[in-house]
């Protein structure tokens, strides 16, 4: 399964970012990427998912997400505040499976804004480590890394206040079907 490919990786992109080896770890990256992208289209080629690969995909795309911008952080090359919106974001996100949970939902279907939002980190994440190459492709990958962080942070918070909309939604649908309540 590729998903689980791309989980196995994530401890080694860690340890090649955090020791600054940065081509390695971008290629780790890439490779995470193109991976990612390619289990995407084989599944629909073949109309093949399955529950594990529904949990698996998610969760390897939210640790080389949190990986990637705490190791960025602390290398100093994104402030720390763009760590606590992209970890406060997920946070919530937490918060809401206890109560889709007790109402007899899973996880709710990705939507089309959070995909669009992590493409944008992870696109923007190997471009903020290549900004710190200097002269011009440094300078390119700067500007073209932030406009793509900034856009993924608001898109990665636009689909979480539709999720949230969407638990408030089951929550109240629940509620007025209850016996006893109006």
């Amino acid at each position: 399964m590729i998903s689980f490919l791309r989980l196995l990786l994530v401890p080694v992109f860690g340890v090649l970012i955090f020791t600054e080896r940065d081509t390695a770890a971008l290629v780790v990256l890439v490779v995470a990427g193109v991976t990612d992208w390619l289990d995407g289209v084989v599944a629909r080629i073949f109309d093949q998912t399955s529950r594990l690969g529904q949990l698996l995909d998610p969760a390897a795309d939210r640790l080389y997400i949190f990986v990637t911008i705490i190791a960025l952080a602390w290398r100093d090359l994104v402030p720390w505040w763009l760590v606590a919106l992209v970890v406060l974001r997920d946070v919530v996100l937490a918060c809401l499976m206890p109560i889709l949970t007790r109402h007899g939902y899973g996880p709710l279907p990705v939507h089309l804004a959070g995909k669009a939002g992590t493409f944008a980190l992870m696109y923007a994440f190997p471009l903020l480590l290549l900004a710190n190459v200097p002269g011009l492709v440094g300078s390119l990958a700067w500007t073209f890394g932030w406009a793509s962080a900034l856009w993924g942070v608001g898109l990665y918070w636009f689909a979480a206040f539709l999720y949230v909309e969407q638990v408030v939604q089951i929550v109240r649908r629940d509620r007025r079907a209850e016996p006893g309540t109006a």
